[in-house]
């Protein structure tokens, strides 16, 4: 290529016919150009296309090669819509709260993002809006964390209406187990590495999580709000084969 990076990546553009959905391209370890050549490609084949942990310099890069490009670095996301029916990407509101409410509007179905505490939000966010890239309605919750239990049993008739819900905590990981007590619809427990020293980074999360005593839990890796996002995707929206 003459951007010097030919044998460096090889898009998988089979993916998308294969998986339902584009290549997400992983930023991290990459550098800007690579993550700008590898975007370019895969929009060119599919009209979008979603980048994860990306960095400011891949941010700064990603925006001065495109014009519709979306980021939102609390959550190190940034994504690029041509599609018809996409999330609409132009003339976005420059705050990044206001932002993603509006990127989050529409949808199909319905799932749910639901975070401990604000701390914890934005791994919350890379998976409500993964979710709603793929198609999904998604709502988010935030601050339900159980140190105040009321806040979680406050949104109870909206947890019931979700198809699958994606609970986000750090600290001791209590928050999935105490949802899948209240509802009878999977429950993805996504530990953050929020929390103090012996959080060991959100291993005591995700140990926590992994014992659950609620039926119903599922977990993904810590910090993996991605991972998340596309299982509550893959729940709410499965292949036209199984309608």
């Amino acid at each position: 290529m003459a951007d010097g990076t030919a044998g460096v990546f090889t898009p998988d553009h089979e993916r998308e016919a294969r998986c339902g959905f584009a290549e997400v391209v992983f930023a991290e370890g990459k550098t800007a150009a690579h993550v700008c050549s590898i975007a370019e490609r895969i929009i060119d084949r599919s009209g979008y296309v979603l980048m994860t942990r990306v960095r400011p310099d891949q941010e700064e890069a990603l925006a001065a090669r495109f014009d519709d490009l979306v980021a939102l670095p609390s959550c190190r996301l940034a994504l690029i819509d041509r599609r018809p029916d996409g999330l609409g990407t132009r003339n976005l509101p420059a705050d990044e709260d206001l932002k993603v409410a509006r990127l989050l509007e529409g949808g199909i179905g319905q799932v749910m993002v639901a975070c401990a505490g604000t701390s914890d939000l934005p791994v919350a966010r890379e998976a409500a809006i993964t979710a709603r890239f793929m198609g999904s309605a998604v709502q988010l919750i935030a601050d339900i964390g159980i140190a105040g239990i009321h806040r979680l049993l406050a949104h109870e008739d909206d947890l019931r209406r979700a198809r699958a819900i994606a609970v986000v905590a750090g600290m001791e990981g209590a928050l999935p187990s105490a949802v899948a007590g209240l509802v009878d619809v999977p429950v993805i427990a996504v530990p953050t590495s929020v929390g103090y020293g012996a959080s060991f980074g959100g291993l005591a999360a995700l140990l926590g999580m992994l014992n659950s005593c609620a039926g119903g839990v599922s977990v993904v890796n810590i910090d993996n709000g991605f991972g998340a996002g596309q299982i509550l995707d893959r729940i709410n929206r499965p292949p036209a084969r199984f309608s």
